[in-house]
């Protein structure tokens, strides 16, 4: 235990380190995440409210959704767990250091395997609470619940971690580290656009309304919830509904299977780490990938107006993007979450509207620029704003190279503006045909979005050169740190701030051109105010954020030299 304790001090004292020295990040951090915790448990706590108020019905939908909670948690747990127990048990730069001390491998292996586990389950954790704490609070349940949520959750993190701890071992005995790392992130990414798809076909929101069914057994079979009695999460599930519900027999009963699988589990591992896991160590070093000499091609005629140096850069920009499969990969994801969004809309029940629906059709259409932008500043900041990071510890190359880091950071945002640009514009255009709006919002939408677009990406590209994170091992790092956080405040500050400006104008213009009225000088005026405004707060979030993100990375450019 002394051993396993030792192994784990670096770790503990790089935390202290990191927070002693980022207080202020820290408590940023710590302010945002309370407040994401209290809207979540805020939401949870008023849907439970609403599950009660419907007499017999009320707790089988409150079942249905602690189940699929649970469910969620677990897979969640289980496809993190596989991509960190992989990083820290074969892919971290340390590990011939760690190997090289006179310990035993399987000591090793379970000082990785408590990190790994920690790191791959504390938000996870954090943010499923809120969901369960509401629970509680509903049904009435005494301080030993809230005890038991937490033992819950700890079980199944313990579960999960393991189980992805030892098909990383056996795999990586078979496939070299570097391709089961790709293998994993498209498997994964694949099964769960698939679950997403299901899931918002079968348009769960259904459930909380009866009279969408046929009849009330159809509805009533379409609420089964079907267990399956080996998996933890229903072990779990059984746990928590028999404290809800005071049958404590039940309780202990899945309660000790959860804690006798976590120790059956843990002992295994132990078993098979001291049998293979140091081979599979030498394997993952031994097959390290060799360097090769790079193949030399001619620029494509597309680019043939930009300086040679240039254009090198853009063709060097567009294949690291295609070789890293974590990169690529998320394209799928993004086809799914255009057909998801546009899908949104084609399904909602217009008709059944209090509202008039040639009102209700603009509206939602003025609302889905906002929507959009949103959406746009999710894909921004998981690609544009980890742009510079990527460039990883070879940064000093790009300092060092003709290119100034101006025109480097200028070559960055175009590349990922022209894409993000046409995303939205399909977003916003096919949901306008959709709702069969006016030609006065179709235009207004677009032009809206023309200038929204360069801004969030400046802001992305900007705030991820003032911010740079040459460390991080994927991109999903850059943009959980300091600089992502502020990239999503400043971007929502600055859609909602157009978004205001906008909304004024647009609805005198809408209600004139349905009630035919003129609209007064003072009133024209104040419009052609309110979106220049706009405007100009667009042009001056693109210039400033591009200057702000050179300034900050030429020092960080400097200090590196």
């Amino acid at each position: 235990m002394n051993d396993i304790l030792t192994l784990m001090t670096p770790r503990l004292l790089s935390f202290k380190n990191k927070k002693d020295g980022n207080f202020t990040r820290l408590l940023v951090l710590g302010i945002i995440g309370v407040i994401f915790w209290g809207g979540l448990f805020a939401v949870s706590l008023r849907l439970l409210s609403y599950f009660q108020s419907i007499e017999e019905l009320g707790n089988i939908l409150a079942w249905k959704l602690l189940s699929m909670v649970l469910v969620i948690y677990f897979s969640l747990l289980v496809f993190s767990s596989i991509l960190t127990a992989l990083s820290k048990l074969f892919l971290s730069k340390d590990l011939m250091l760690v190997h090289a001390m006179p310990v035993s491998s399987y000591k090793i292996f379970c000082a990785r395997w408590i990190e790994s586990a920690v790191d791959s389950s504390w938000t996870i954790i954090i943010f499923t609470l809120p969901v369960l704490i509401s629970y509680g609070i509903i049904f009435k349940s005494g301080p030993f619940f809230y005890v038991l949520i937490i033992m819950v959750l700890l079980l199944l993190s313990i579960i999960a971690s393991i189980i992805s701890a030892m098909v990383v071992m056996v795999t990586v005995i078979i496939i070299p580290p570097g391709r089961i790392k790709s293998i994993f992130v498209f498997l994964g990414l694949l099964l769960f656009l698939l679950l997403y798809l299901a899931f918002r076909v079968i348009r769960p929101e259904r459930l909380v309304d009866p009279e969408a069914f046929e009849n009330f057994l159809s509805y009533l079979k379409i609420l089964e919830t079907p267990s399956a009695p080996y998996l933890p999460s229903t072990w779990a599930f059984d746990v928590i509904q028999a404290s809800l519900t005071d049958v404590s027999h039940t309780l202990f009963l899945n309660l000790s299977l959860l804690a006798a699988c976590a120790c059956a589990m843990i002992f295994i591992s132990l078993i098979i780490a001291d049998a293979i896991y140091m081979k599979g160590v030498s394997k993952s070093q031994t097959a390290r990938k060799t360097l090769r000499k790079p193949k030399v091609t001619k620029n494509p005629r597309i680019l043939s107006f930009l300086p040679m140096h240039v254009q090198a850069y853009v063709i060097k920009e567009i294949k690291t993007f295609f070789r890293d499969q974590t990169q690529w990969s998320q394209i799928f994801l993004i086809l799914a979450l255009i057909v998801i969004y546009i899908y949104n809309f084609k399904v909602l029940p217009l008709e059944r509207a209090p509202i008039k629906t040639v009102y209700l059709q603009n509206i939602l259409a003025f609302v889905n620029i906002g929507l959009a932008s949103f959406v746009l500043t999710a894909v921004t900041g998981r690609f544009a704003y980890p742009a510079v990071s990527q460039e990883g510890e070879a940064f000093w190359i790009v300092s060092s190279s003709p290119i100034r880091l101006k025109t480097f950071l200028w070559i960055k945002y175009f590349i990922y503006f022209v894409p993000l640009l046409v995303l939205t514009l399909v977003l916003i255009i096919a949901t306008n045909i959709l709702l069969q709006v006016s030609p006065f919002m179709m235009w207004l939408s677009i032009i809206s979005i023309l200038f929204i677009v360069p801004s969030i990406v400046a802001l992305g590209i900007g705030l991820g050169a003032a911010y740079p994170d040459f460390n991080a091992e994927n991109a999903a790092q850059a943009i959980t740190s300091f600089g992502g956080l502020i990239f999503m405040m400043l971007a929502a500050v600055y859609i909602t701030v157009v978004i205001v400006l906008e909304a004024g104008p647009v609805y005198r213009i809408f209600i004139s051109g349905i009630y035919d009225q003129s609209i007064s000088t003072a009133r024209w005026v104040w419009i052609i105010g309110s979106f220049g405004l706009a405007a100009l707060i667009s042009i001056f979030t693109v210039i400033f954020s591009m200057k702000y993100g050179e300034k900050n990375l030429t020092k960080t450019s400097r200090r590196m030299k």
